[in-house]
């Protein structure tokens, strides 16, 4: 088993291990005083795991609850999330009892959000299910749903209590979904490690699932502990975001994938950063042929005048302008505010 432990708040282990999931039960007992636990997933991974989990839980003396949704960034609203609530509320969960968090990003994102509302917060554990929620979503407390104006525009900080990762769980992955998450993996690479970027360009990502996940939470880990809330460093885990969720509202949240978007926003803002002065020449070439090693989309049907006019939404915006995300190269990056006015110049526009 590999464990990193995450020094915010109370601190929270983060659990590495092939089947761990099977094993839930008891890891999870020894992090909650709780009688009470509510299991959050949806409708892709709850027929895959959710009987597993239950039973384990269940073995260890818990009174388990369950309400799944349905799959799919288009059920991370506001009105999703409030049926959560009213559900642990319907199942009588005191301040004492657990939400767990049983899938991808968007249940850890949904499920995080309705214990951080519910009695004003109460304690959450994650299972993530994907590769995009095992390297990156499921650590730091980020938690949130999506507003019509954009992305992530509602949430809180609440910091889960255990994350738990079974790398086995993969295996049920859709390939599809499986390069979403290599989109997260290849961007810790370009923002922190030059070491994990040159490891995914010359093998292949399944090969070392494991430490490649233990590389990117470390990465993580060691961010969320130096700035838990986004005041400086954090900020760099956006790497190729603003971009991104602006293509992902120009397609409603539907048909490109976060990863997928993630990918093109951060060869969109390397290539700016060349064409600037401000990013090592190559670097965009690089990016564009790791992306495509993994099958990654390279660029979207939608102009860059309109993909740039829908970053506006994006929560890095100030009223002056927007702060992106930068490389000067492989493994180095910084916050580059931009004022309203030059953001089209920055992309050649």
């Amino acid at each position: 088993m590999k464990k990193l432990t995450v020094r915010v708040g109370g601190g929270y282990d983060i659990l590495i291990e092939k089947g761990i999931i099977k094993d839930c039960g008891k890891y999870i007992a020894g992090v909650t005083k709780a009688k009470k636990l509510a299991v959050i997933s949806d409708t892709n991974v709850a027929p895959l795991y959710l009987d597993t989990v239950k039973g384990s839980l269940e073995k260890e003396g818990f009174a388990v609850y369950d309400y799944v949704f349905p799959a799919g960034e288009s059920s991370k609203t506001t009105e999703t999330v409030i049926k959560m609530v009213e559900y642990l509320a319907d199942c009588g969960l005191t301040r004492e009892d657990t939400v767990v968090a049983l899938g991808g990003g968007v249940c850890g994102d949904m499920a995080g959000f309705a214990a951080a509302i519910y009695l004003r917060g109460i304690q959450f554990i994650q299972i993530p299910t994907t590769l995009l929620s095992q390297v990156d979503s499921s650590v730091g407390g980020k938690t949130g749903v999506d507003l019509p104006q954009g992305k992530n525009l509602c949430g809180a900080f609440h910091q889960p209590s255990l994350v738990l990762i079974d790398p086995n769980v993969l295996d049920t992955l859709s390939e599809h979904y499986f390069k979403d998450g290599v989109g997260e993996v290849i961007k810790y690479g370009c923002i922190k490690s030059a070491e994990l970027f040159e490891r995914i360009e010359r093998e292949d990502v399944k090969a070392s699932i494991e430490d490649i996940i233990f590389e990117c939470v470390d990465i993580k880990r060691g961010v969320v502990e130096r700035d838990e809330k986004e005041a400086g460093e954090r900020a760099l885990l956006n790497f190729g975001h603003t971009a991104g969720h602006g293509i992902e509202k120009l397609h409603n949240f539907t048909g490109v994938s976060h990863g997928e978007a993630v990918g093109i926003g951060m060869l969109m803002i390397s290539e700016a950063g060349e064409r600037t002065g401000l990013t090592e020449a190559g670097t965009a070439d690089r990016i564009k042929k790791v992306l495509e090693k993994y099958g990654l989309a390279t660029k979207d049907e939608n102009s860059v005048k309109d993909i740039v006019g829908a970053m506006y939404s994006d929560k890095k915006r100030t009223g002056a302008g927007i702060k992106f995300i930068m490389l000067k190269a492989i493994g180095e990056s910084f916050i580059h505010p931009v004022e309203n006015e030059k953001i089209g110049e920055l992309f050649n526009l």
